[in-house]
């Protein structure tokens, strides 16, 4: 997982005009706040987030429902106006960003993205048919393919996000080449999957001095320095947590096992290969191995919200511009709220589906009861669990961008603090507006964020 940004997601700015539909009620507005109580320093600042839950809940709500009935298509508007929203509420020292990219850009820059994607993939697909080592190789040259174009993609994707975000009327942008952060990435990703994890820290710094470092507000340049090593010692312990009683058992549960028997049973009928097996130690080995693996998926559900917070926290300390310097005072026990949250209300949101889908069901039974199976009928089991499916999909995923996205974002910022802002007085206007075909290639591949 990687840290959260405000550039590396989706918010929205309120002062430009709506594209998707009628202007904003009073609720959608920035509510005001009363100003901070005690005064701070020249140059120091802090930032605050803005935006109430329940324009946000109604926002997602409302989205929610269209993407149901446009089957999808609906999702350039929201994402749109999620990122005004976030964008116009999101204050730093006392301004607020602005988000001026349109439903319109994102839906072009997708469909050229389709475009583009179509006759790759079909290379692809008549690669795989055409035998010899070609045809061996297509599955391994696919997923390295389409992996380095996901990662091309998600920074082209940052570098959009970032043109269309403005602060104090100047924009900010990206330089670098995609493709080298895409092989960066890809290499990365390949030395965490290596060394089971341990390896992530490093891949974080070195990609977020890479993109940050290729980062402008204005003419004023970012850097990153956030340490490594320190992010390495703050997750160790939680990586010895989840991976050392699971490699554990794993390796008690193949030593258990006598793979000459295992090897002998192949060759019998299956009434005495099932014996030989229990023989073998094999299903106390399994049941061994599936307890070490339970363990790993608890602790790592369990500590993910440590995880998030140390992580983010490491984030945005290291941010630098000039001589603009950020410090979260962000705290896990905030971090764990808000997923206690998002469980309690996917647990209420699936006691009411489950309750409407069995109405349902008694509804159709008692219908063909009465009147026999008819085309109706069948069409309705059939089309029944699809609906469904699709309305749990939106509903949990409405829930989820309330009462985690939103908030930790507002989060991220009601904990940050800045020094060094008399930088900001200083910068200049610079850079020209991005092409939105790496957001759509990014939402094509499934890479983008907000």
């Amino acid at each position: 997982m990687t840290a959260t940004s405000p550039f590396d997601a989706v918010p929205p700015g309120a002062s430009v005009p709506s594209v998707s539909g009628p202007p904003p009620a009073p609720w959608e507005l920035p509510q005001p706040v009363a100003a901070a109580a005690e005064e701070l320093p020249p140059g120091h600042g802090r930032a605050r987030f803005l935006g109430a839950d329940r324009a946000f809940w109604r926002l997602v709500i409302r989205g929610s429902v269209w993407l149901l009935f446009t089957l999808g298509i609906y999702r350039f508007w929201l994402q749109t106006d999620i990122r005004r929203f976030l964008w116009s509420n999101s204050e730093i020292a006392g301004d607020s960003l602005e988000y001026i990219g349109t439903a319109r850009e994102l839906l072009l820059g997708f469909l050229i993205a389709i475009a583009l994607l179509i006759p790759l993939n079909a290379l692809i697909f008549v690669a795989a048919f055409l035998g010899g080592t070609l045809g061996q190789l297509s599955g391994v040259i696919a997923f390295v393919l389409l992996g380095l174009l996901g990662q091309f993609a998600v920074y082209r994707a940052r570098r959009y996000r970032l043109t269309r975000t403005v602060y104090r009327g100047i924009r900010f942008h990206q330089t670098g080449s995609a493709w080298r952060y895409a092989v960066c990435a890809l290499f990365w990703w390949g030395m965490i999957a290596l060394t089971l994890g341990l390896a992530y820290p490093f891949a974080q710094a070195s990609l977020e001095r890479l993109k940050v470092g290729n980062t402008y507000y204005g003419d004023l340049r970012g850097r990153f320095e956030g340490s490594a090593f320190r992010l390495f010692l703050r997750g160790f312990l939680m990586w010895a947590l989840v991976m050392l009683p699971f490699m554990i058992g794993l390796a008690i549960g193949l030593q258990a096992v006598d793979w000459k028997v295992v090897a002998q049973a192949t060759q019998r009928n299956s009434t005495e290969a099932l014996r030989m097996l229990e023989e073998a130690g094999v299903f106390a080995a399994v049941a061994i191995m599936g307890i070490a693996f339970t363990w790993a998926l608890v602790a790592a559900a369990v500590l993910y919200p440590v995880f998030q917070a140390i992580t983010l926290r490491w984030w945005v300390s290291g941010l630098r511009f000039g001589d603009v310097t950020a410090t979260s005072r962000l705290r896990t026990g905030a971090v764990y709220g808000l997923y206690m949250r998002f469980f309690g209300y996917a647990l209420l949101a699936g006691l009411v589906l489950t309750i409407v889908a069995v109405a349902v069901l008694f509804a159709i039974g008692g219908t063909q009861a009465a009147f026999g199976k008819g085309m109706l009928a069948e069409l309705a089991t059939v089309v029944l669990p699809i609906v469904t499916y699709v309305i749990a999909a939106l509903a949990y995923s409405a829930i989820y961008q309330a009462t985690v996205r939103l908030r930790l974002w507002k989060l991220s910022f009601d904990t940050l603090e800045l020094t060094g802002l008399e930088a900001l007085d200083r910068v200049k206007a610079s850079g020209a507006a991005g092409s939105a075909v790496g957001e759509g290639l990014a939402d094509a591949l499934n890479v983008g964020g907000y």
